[in-house]
C-alpha cells in the first residue's frame, strides 16, 4: 500500500524523480507539497487505486502527516468496509 501511495503521489506532482527521496515517514503536506487541485487529485486516485469511499467525516488532517499514517487510515477505512 505504501508503495501504490508513492506512485501515486509522483504521479499527481508529474514528477517521476520525486520516488526516490519519499519515504514512509515523508509528510505528504509539508515535503511533498501538494496544491489543492493536486491533493484533489492524489485522494480521487487514492480511492481509485483502493477501491474505496474516503468519510471526510473520519479523515483528518493529520492522516497527511506521513506516507506510513496515510496507509493506516486507509487499511482501516477498507477493514470498515469489509
Amino acid at each position: 500500500m505504501i508503495q501504490t501511495i508513492m506512485t501515486i503521489l509522483c504521479e499527481v506532482k508529474n514528477t517521476p524523480e520525486l520516488r526516490p527521496s519519499l519515504k514512509p515517514q515523508t509528510d505528504i503536506i509539508q515535503e511533498v507539497g501538494l496544491d489543492s487541485l493536486q491533493m484533489i487529485n492524489f485522494v480521487l486516485a487514492i480511492e481509485d487505486a483502493f477501491d474505496l469511499e474516503i468519510d471526510f467525516e473520519t479523515f483528518d488532517y493529520e492522516h497527511m502527516s506521513s506516507i506510513e499514517r496515510l496507509a493506516s487510515f486507509l487499511e482501516r477505512e477498507k477493514a470498515a468496509a469489509s
